[in-house]
């Protein structure tokens, strides 16, 4: 058999993306990219903040993520790009703009690509000697392998890490419902409090936002796109509030905050010792998952960007028998290997946190813009709630981001900054090449 039948012909830049996945596969990567490691690092710290009622703290946190899931669900069905958020913002304001846009957005993927694969390395090292950055780019590049291979497969393998990950916090709640009761779980520090937690747990809500750039791999994408956002969204919601209860009403409050491992310790309660264990695979598990995911996202934000000359048109390049971007994949593990091997874990971290957040802030004011000067274009599905053409929802929206932002250490506002103006640099030089 030829090596060209095998699947490995030449790339073709005139291939587009192939519409495979449904509603479950886009769905299950939504939530797949949303459930990271980070319910089980972050809810002691939580704790620490509300107290028993860190149960409201996540339901305060979704209700403010799903103020910008709608005005992504909006603009997802209007335009169906796996650019997404570039292709958003260049419809509303200047090119520039849309340029830093979407470079942030590849930024903040392929950068969070690196960060989960350096907790995957650190969680391995329970089962094995091993270096963590060295599992990391072992993990880069296994990843790639599956990316490579089609999305069908990729999407196979999401709907069964999910799975997993899912499985993982029902047997949380399995082991608190019996204790549901033995602590009061209306009292505790007050608003400010709540609030602090919240600005806290926002970290575990990120990724909804990803399914949009399987856009161009869905069937019928202005109808799926949007409801799988809001599915994945409102199904994390229901796990992380379910598992905020359990937890705090095995453990109680205090101890829950003061724990570094505070689900292994839930778990802990019913299988002993072998809690920590059952908790290090499924973390193995659930950041190969949203590692894959994100560097899927990443690449599929490339290769629509050079499909719309912004990057290198060489990158949009496809390949015949996968369907897959491969240039675009290289690039980003690439850059994510680079990044895992030589950032900084909290530098690396903080790039994401703000490149997330300038990405939310340009959606809702994408959404804002367009209803005020082009409410003839059709919407499939549009956010609810206007005062004289201008919706609400995406004003709350811009409020809840910067009510977020706040929280960030000067860190990550000054790498993010950089970030940003590295963005600047590479547009204009990308916009002199085109003009010769």
């Amino acid at each position: 058999m030829s090596a060209r039948n095998q699947g490995a012909g030449p790339l073709d830049a005139t291939s587009s993306l192939r519409r495979v996945l449904g509603l479950t596969e886009v769905t299950a990567g939504g939530v797949g990219i949303i459930i990271g490691a980070g319910i089980y690092v972050l809810l002691g710290a939580a704790t620490a903040h509300a107290g028993s009622l860190v149960w409201v703290a996540f339901l305060f946190a979704a209700v403010l993520s799903a103020l910008t899931g709608l005005s992504y669900a909006e603009l997802s069905s209007m335009f169906p790009s796996a650019a997404g958020e570039y292709e958003y913002t260049r419809r509303a304001l200047p090119e520039w703009v849309a340029f830093v846009i979407g470079w942030t957005m590849i930024a903040g993927l392929v950068v969070a690509a690196a960060t989960v694969s350096i907790g995957f390395g650190r969680y391995a090292r329970y089962f094995l000697e091993i270096d963590a950055r060295a599992a990391a780019l072992g993990l880069l590049a296994a990843v790639s392998m599956v990316a490579m291979g089609g999305v069908k497969q990729s999407a196979r393998l999401t709907v069964g890490l999910s799975a997993v990950q899912v499985g993982g916090l029902v047997l949380v709640i399995a082991i608190g419902v019996p204790h549901v009761g033995d602590v009061n779980l209306f009292t505790g520090p007050g608003v400010a409090g709540v609030l602090g937690a919240a600005a806290l747990v926002f970290f575990a809500f990120i990724g909804f936002d990803e399914v949009i750039t399987l856009a161009e791999e869905t069937r019928d994408p202005t109808r799926t796109v949007p409801r799988a956002l809001l599915l994945a969204l409102g199904l994390s919601t229901i796990l992380y509030i379910a598992v905020a209860i359990a937890a705090v009403s095995v453990l109680g409050a205090e101890a829950l905050a003061a724990s570094p491992r505070p689900l292994a310790d839930v778990m802990a309660h019913v299988l002993g010792h072998r809690g920590a264990t059952v908790v290090a695979a499924i973390a193995v598990m659930t950041t190969t998952n949203t590692t894959l995911l994100t560097m899927t996202a990443g690449s599929r934000v490339i290769y629509g960007m050079a499909r719309a000359g912004a990057l290198p048109r060489t990158l949009a390049a496809v390949h015949p028998t996968r369907g897959t971007p491969v240039r675009a994949i290289i690039v980003a593990v690439l850059v994510a290997a680079g990044f895992a091997a030589f950032g900084e874990f909290t530098v690396i971290a903080a790039i994401t946190d703000f490149a997330v957040y300038v990405v939310f802030l340009a959606v809702n004011a994408t959404v804002i813009i367009l209803r005020r000067y082009h409410p003839e274009l059709p919407r499939p599905f549009a956010v609810p709630g206007a005062i004289h053409g201008v919706p609400i929802v995406p004003i709350l929206g811009l409020g809840s981001v910067g009510l977020m932002m706040i929280q960030l250490e000067p860190l990550a506002i000054a790498f993010g900054a950089a970030l940003c103006g590295v963005g600047l640099g590479a547009g204009w030089l990308t916009r002199a090449r085109r003009l010769r």
